[in-house]
């Protein structure tokens, strides 16, 4: 069933998305999960104390804010598939909370109707909502660039991952990916105060993306056989060339395939809080002139490696159900 809710949840999430209704009502999982991760950054990590016992903490913080959704969703889970008729359809409709396909459309797209309607001082502010780096010190290009990595990054980390995980987990799978990855977001930082107890957070956040990673990598060099001027061939040698280059081991993957497919430069030297992070490039040797067209061939892209990721849990639910 956990492959099914993930197929159903999926299709919905697509459609429907998370309606801002929805929101300003009740908010949303990531909030919810935020504040636990708040509470527990606040009670157990004291600047006093030696960064052994920072570790220490952290990983116990890291336990908590991992175990708590996850058998939350499993208590659910199991009395809406034992006590509630068709209850597995009801999980999913609670798993769409998990993913984010029509927002992360929306957002970057965003991005590139305001470059052309409002030129780049709207374009900046339209990025500073999915990117941490600083917009100023964005041109037109980068902030292109920008909009395209967070897409490529985000499609792994807020759909393909979360899709994956429910699958294996059912609600209680997806809950326990969602926390872990919105702990790494708020506390798996090299910063004085999250370098030793967000340690646990960063490192558990790496391992559990690993297969969503190269399975987005694996989604968008498919799609490239199907979208008009992307380069399949090219996106493949941008994964197996630079994928392993980039300081995260899983942002790369995506990034790479989406640069390749289009021909794109992506990643590189770029600022952080005023800080210049020196990075490789993803896709070395493409075209570093990006402009809003880009990132509307960019979304293309995403929304045909997103049917077949679609499509590929349609299969596997009907395999399971068969089988079942």
């Amino acid at each position: 069933m956990s492959v099914l809710i993930a197929f159903l949840s999926l299709a919905v999430e697509f459609v429907l998305g998370y309606p801002d209704w929805l929101f300003r009502a009740i908010g949303h999982p990531v909030t919810w999960f935020g504040r636990l991760i708040s509470f527990l950054d606040l009670r157990l990590n004291r600047a006093t104390d030696p960064d052994a016992l920072r570790r220490q903490r952290g990983v116990q913080a890291l336990l908590v804010i991992v175990l708590v959704p996850a058998v939350i969703g499993l208590f659910v889970q199991l009395v809406l598939l034992w006590f509630v008729p068709l209850g597995f359809f009801i999980a999913a409709l609670l798993a769409t909370s998990l993913l984010s396909q029509k927002s992360l459309y929306e957002h970057v797209e965003a991005v590139a109707d305001s470059l052309d309607s409002g030129g780049l001082a709207m374009g900046r502010v339209a990025v500073s909502r999915i990117v941490g780096r600083d917009p100023e010190a964005l041109d037109r290009a980068a902030v292109c660039r920008a909009a395209i990595e967070s897409l490529a990054e985000n499609f792994s980390d807020g759909i393909v991952a979360p899709a994956f995980w429910t699958g294996v987990g059912g609600l209680a799978g997806g809950a326990a990916y969602k926390a872990a990855n919105t702990a790494d977001s708020m506390i798996g930082h090299r910063t004085p105060r999250h370098e030793a107890f967000g340690w646990a957070a960063a490192r558990f956040d790496d391992w559990i993306n690993l297969p969503a990673s190269r399975l987005t990598a694996l989604l968008i060099v498919l799609a490239a056989f199907l979208v008009k001027d992307a380069d399949p061939r090219s996106a493949s040698q941008a994964v197996r060339r630079d994928a392993k280059k980039h300081r995260s081991p899983n942002a790369g993957w995506p990034e790479a395939a989406m640069a390749g497919a289009l021909g794109l430069a992506l990643a590189g030297p770029r600022s952080y809080g005023g800080i210049m992070v020196d990075d490789v490039f993803m896709g070395e040797g493409g075209r570093r002139d990006v402009d809003s067209a880009d990132i509307r061939r960019a979304l293309t892209l995403y929304r045909v490696a997103d049917y077949l990721l679609i499509a590929l849990f349609a299969v596997v639910s009907i395999i399971a159900v068969l089988a079942f």
